[in-house]
């Protein structure tokens, strides 16, 4: 290979730049920007906003293209966006992953990604850049609701399963899943996307570095992407201590680094670390990044220029176009990467996709209070009042493809709550909207109200928008109907209910009507007040094309809720941070006029039905550093629904030799019982997974007393047991535990 078509498979190029205004191949692009081949072909489907049929032949003319016409006839990767559901038309949307980590079941996120799957192989993909690792430290972030929430172990084990159901059997089955962003990026400072990441060497490993080591390690991950930000000012697309020394060397990782999109720039036009596009280039490949994206811009004949100059060895440059290729190999692109263009839209909204969505959706739902057992409903009439009620969009995340390209024609799969409940034939339904999203006008709240008084119940229907904003600051957005305030490039500094959103639930609370509050919002918000007046909260999330069905069904008992909060619910934005695993002094210190508690808390939701836990039962009082524990707990519903109860696992070092967090996450379990029936559920913990950093950070099981607690919540410790380890010992990586195996057994 030249040194030209060695760096041409570390670039990419994009659908704008390879399709004219009417989607077709533009033959002359095509020419020029892949004359000596190209590493991937990035979102030609979603991007290009083509069918799944065109998707496909665009992709196989292409490949077909790079394989007869140019010299070393390599093919492309073709990658997409998924994190819902493949970002690109008629394809179905799934809840956002906060709403899938509030299932707290890892198997159905995992049939989830299965079904996305097929989807993209559809059309010729075979790399994906999802799911995001991000620890959700700081909830003004916008992009919260791209993750898993505030654990890092919920993190590892919700990821472990997003990349299972992705990647298949083998490398040569299934879709490569990315993990991003590498690392610490839910963390930043003031909650702002791309800001600075200023946290210990001690708590970046053991909370933001936790979830991609235990991701690798157990699941094979197949691709990283680096994270736009600094670590204590070294940018981590150019850190090759993070990106090489870390993820390689102590994780093992043997799959290829992809810059997030135009991460490489930045070095020159947000960190100013690099002054050129050739020494930028260079900065990134030493680090460890393989390919440039979205399009080749800072690598390819800058690469060769450094080569030439002396500036890059080329041994670096062979490094990664080895990575390139031996992905290309396992992926399977060299052997024929066309496929059946007539088929592809078979794979698309199916009824089996439909149903796998409309579970999810289901098991996302999330009940936060239920005064007076108002629901499930039993009424002859509902209002229907507020923004989030009657628009198709409302229900998706910011990496949908509908709320990726709002600007975007999007003839809409979706079910809204509204279509869902008028589709009911056991009640009446008038329909208000109130307001719009984020709008300061307030004409609508008489007509709302009206509707709530001459009704049974009134649902108010109420969250934040979702898109791709990036933070574009407009005097004149006070005024507009419809701000996201929630995805990328969307941070807030508050976290109330946009515009006059609360107003309106505070003129429904003030008639004689009953008051169900439905939050369709993937932002996490701060709902005192609310929580405070409101009978009865539901957390629907962004619960993508089956939502409304999905919600309508809880409402009236056909689903019984038992979706649990994967982040706590601050009562303000000043309460900041409130994860329940703070350490001691922050946890437990109160601000002049409020505690340090959140709303709800991390773990938090309630059912239809009742459940009562027996006591927690340990296999053994004291356990060696490298042994094992298993804790036992018998869990009984006492009510007469059939419900599912999530079992939570917490640990607490109780004497520690450093402060810890006042307990930590280390198992749960989903468990589904009849009226009456108990089961036992057990978590089988390695006491390798007390371990911390010690004083020389080392990896460590320290000696001492260790608590294990079974909890519905981070809030309500229902049971605990003292456990003592008897030693103090380094781990190697060779016997690390990083995920509790449980199981569930009949009385």
């Amino acid at each position: 290979m030249t040194v030209e078509e060695k760096a041409a498979q570390l670039g990419s190029v994009n659908a704008d730049r390879l399709l004219d205004e009417d989607a077709e191949i533009d033959w002359d692009a095509v020419d020029e920007w892949l004359a000596h081949g190209i590493g991937h072909f990035t979102r030609l489907g979603g991007e290009g906003s083509l069918s799944p049929s065109e998707a496909a032949r665009v992709t196989n003319e292409l490949q077909t293209y790079l394989r007869e016409e140019t010299r070393l006839g390599i093919p492309a990767i073709p990658h997409e966006e998924c994190l819902s559901g493949y970002m690109g038309p008629e394809a179905t949307t799934f809840p956002q992953m906060l709403g899938m980590a509030s299932s707290w079941n890892p198997d159905l996120l995992q049939t989830v990604t299965e079904t996305i799957r097929g989807e993209l192989e559809g059309i010729g993909t075979v790399h994906a850049l999802s799911p995001v690792l991000d620890v959700a430290r700081d909830l003004r972030w916008g992009r919260v609701e791209e993750t898993f929430g505030e654990d890092p172990y919920m993190v590892a084990e919700m990821a472990r399963a997003y990349v299972s159901g992705l990647q298949g059997e083998g490398r040569a089955d299934g879709i490569s899943a990315t993990l991003k962003h590498f690392v610490g990026h839910g963390a930043t400072d003031g909650g702002k996307n791309r800001s600075s990441l200023n946290v210990g060497p001690r708590e970046l490993r053991e909370t933001h570095l936790f979830p991609y080591e235990a991701v690798i390690s157990e699941a094979n991950a197949e691709s990283v992407m680096n994270a736009y930000h600094d670590i204590d000012g070294v940018p981590c697309a150019s850190s090759e201590w993070l990106l090489t020394d870390v993820l390689r060397g102590e994780f093992g990782f043997d799959g290829t680094v992809v810059s997030d999109y135009y991460s490489v720039r930045h070095l020159v036009t947000e960190h100013e670390t690099a002054n050129t596009k050739p020494e930028a280039a260079v900065q990134a490949l030493e680090a460890g990044i393989d390919v440039e994206l979205p399009y080749t811009e800072y690598y390819g004949e800058h690469l060769v220029e450094a080569v030439e100059k002396g500036d890059l060895a080329e041994e670096t440059l062979n490094e990664s176009v080895r990575r390139v290729l031996r992905e290309k190999f396992r992926k399977g692109v060299f052997d024929d990467p066309a496929v059946d263009a007539d088929a592809a839209a078979d794979a698309f909204h199916n009824e089996e996709a439909r149903e796998v969505t409309r579970e999810a959706a289901r098991q996302s739902m999330t009940l936060l209070k239920n005064d007076d057992e108002l629901l499930p409903l039993d009424v002859d009439d509902v209002a229907v009042v507020g923004p989030k009620a009657d628009n198709p969009k409302e229900l998706m995340g910011d990496y949908a493809y509908a709320a990726h390209y709002p600007e975007e024609e999007y003839e809409a799969d979706a079910v809204t709550p509204l279509e869902a409940l008028e589709a009911r034939d056991d009640v009446d339904v008038t329909y208000e909207q109130g307001c719009t999203i984020s709008g300061p006008s307030t004409d609508g709240f008489d007509a709302a109200t009206d509707a709530a008084a001459g009704a049974d119940v009134a649902l108010a229907f109420v969250g934040a928008r979702s898109a791709v904003d990036f933070s574009d600051v407009e005097a004149e957005k006070e005024e507009k109907p419809s701000v996201p305030t929630s995805g990328e490039g969307c941070d807030v500094t508050h976290l109330g209910l946009p515009g006059v959103q609360e107003e309106l639930v505070t003129e429904l609370l003030e008639t004689d009507t009953p008051v169900v509050v439905v939050l369709v919002s993937g932002k996490p918000h701060a709902i005192e007040d609310i929580a405070e007046e409101a009978p009865a909260i539901l957390y629907a999330w962004l619960p993508g094309d089956e939502g409304g069905p999905a919600i309508a069904e809880t409402l009236f008992g056909e689903n019984n809720p038992a979706g649990k909060l994967p982040v706590s619910l601050p009562k303000s934005v000043g309460q900041l941070p409130v994860y329940y695993n703070r350490k001691e002094n922050t946890a437990n210190k109160d601000y002049v006029y409020t505690d340090s508690d959140p709303v709800y808390p991390f773990g938090h939701g309630e059912s239809y039905t009742e459940f009562e836990y027996g006591d927690v039962s340990l296999s053994t009082d004291s356990v060696t550093p490298l042994g094992s524990v298993t804790a036992s707990v018998m869990v009984t519903n006492v009510g007469d629904r059939t419900g599912d109860e999530i079992v939570q696992c917490y640990t607490r070092a109780t004497n520690a030799s450093q402060a810890r967090p006042v307990q930590e996450l280390l198992g749960f379990e989903r468990v589904s019982l009849e009226p009456g029936e108990s089961k036992r559920v057990s978590f089988d913990l390695s006491a390798t997974q007390l371990a911390f950093h010690d004083l020389s950070m080392n990896l460590a099981v320290e000696e001492g007393p260790y608590e294990i607690r079974i909890g519905r919540s981070a809030g309500d410790i229902v049971a605990t047991a003292a456990l003592e380890v008897t030693d103090t010992k380094q781990v190697p990586k060779t016997a690390r535990t990083y995920f509790t195996e449980t199981s569930v057994d009949a009385e």
